[in-house]
């Protein structure tokens, strides 16, 4: 019964030991990111781009420089 329980003892350590391991990212890891970042940037630029928030800037800066100092 003592190298069974030695046995189960040893599985167990060895599977926290490689849920806890966090040596750097994989190459899966790091293409997600990747994708993940330029979606991000789409997504920044098509709103940043957007009618909307190029006339809101034209106004708030029309605004700043037609007031009387």
């Amino acid at each position: 019964m003592r190298a069974a329980g030695r046995h189960v003892w040893a599985i167990r350590t060895r599977l926290l030991t490689a849920a806890t391991a966090d040596d750097g990212m994989s190459t899966a890891e790091y293409a997600i990111g990747t994708v993940a970042a330029a979606a991000f940037g789409a997504v920044l630029y098509s709103v940043v781009t957007g009618d909307s928030i190029v006339s809101g800037l034209t106004e708030i800066i029309d605004k700043a420089l037609d007031t009387a100092v």
